[in-house]
């Protein structure tokens, strides 16, 4: 059975003070509601863009779940059965889901020139490296598609296209979606991890055959331990998102 967590009982402080000021802070939400973590990402994008703090750097996963984006077409969602949720970011519907683990960087775009000149896409370009690097430490060479063009500008606006995305060849392991609001990022990238015959089924994801989908466990031949992973992928992403 699925424990999740309370709204109640829910961090929304790291555990440790002690992390340095250029870091984005870690918060493990562990398994979690998909419409629970997105209020609480939107509470800490309030938080960091009025304290003008560097950000967080969340690590969860989700019970299944389905989220369309702005360009969702009809026939993007054909047969699936479980929870929907219709969510403010562009792309087209995608699944999460316990298999994966979900990156939620919630990162001030103006804590400096380098950061400011990123903007979302550059955001995008980071955790795709990020994503990309920390694979290749477990022997997969994968790479990132480029991400589409801006909309609206800096300030609010996303980019989830079905460029975006780490592949490797031609399969799809990880999914990227990035919204900004206040010149704080929130939404993030949902990586693969365990294979799961039940992901993906009834739908398109990103407009894509689900078959185009891949999992870590796949590509390697065995499961991987979620806790080193995770500190794999904090230490790669706070060294790009400077």
């Amino acid at each position: 059975m699925l424990q999740l967590k309370s709204e109640s009982t829910l961090m929304l402080k790291p555990d440790s003070e002690s992390e340095s000021e250029s870091t984005l802070r870690p918060l493990d939400w562990g398994l979690i509601g998909y419409e629970m973590a997105l209020r609480q990402q939107e509470h800490l994008v309030e938080e960091v863009a009025a304290s003008g703090e560097p950000g967080y750097l969340i690590f969860c996963s989700h019970p299944p779940v389905v989220t369309r984006g702005r360009k969702t077409l009809d026939d993007d969602v054909f047969g699936w059965e479980g929870q929907m949720v219709t969510v403010s970011r562009g792309g087209r519907a995608t699944y999460h889901g316990p298999s994966q683990e979900v990156i939620y960087p919630i990162f001030n775009l103006k804590r400096s020139e380098r950061a400011r000149s990123l903007g979302v896409v550059g955001v995008v370009r980071k955790l795709e490296q990020a994503i990309v690097e920390t694979l290749a430490e477990y022997g997969v060479a994968a790479s990132g598609k480029q991400a589409p063009a801006l909309e609206n500008g800096p300030s609010s606006t996303s980019s989830n296209g079905e460029e975006t995305g780490v592949w490797v060849n031609e399969r799809k392991v990880a999914s990227l979606g990035i919204a900004v609001r206040h010149w704080v990022s929130f939404h993030g990238a949902a990586l693969n991890v365990d294979w799961d015959p039940r992901a993906f089924q009834g739908l398109k994801p990103c407009g894509l055959r689900s078959e185009v989908m891949i999992s870590l466990e796949e590509l390697l031949g065995h499961r991987v331990d979620r806790g080193p992973l995770r500190q794999r992928l904090r230490t790669k992403i706070n060294q790009l998102l400077r």
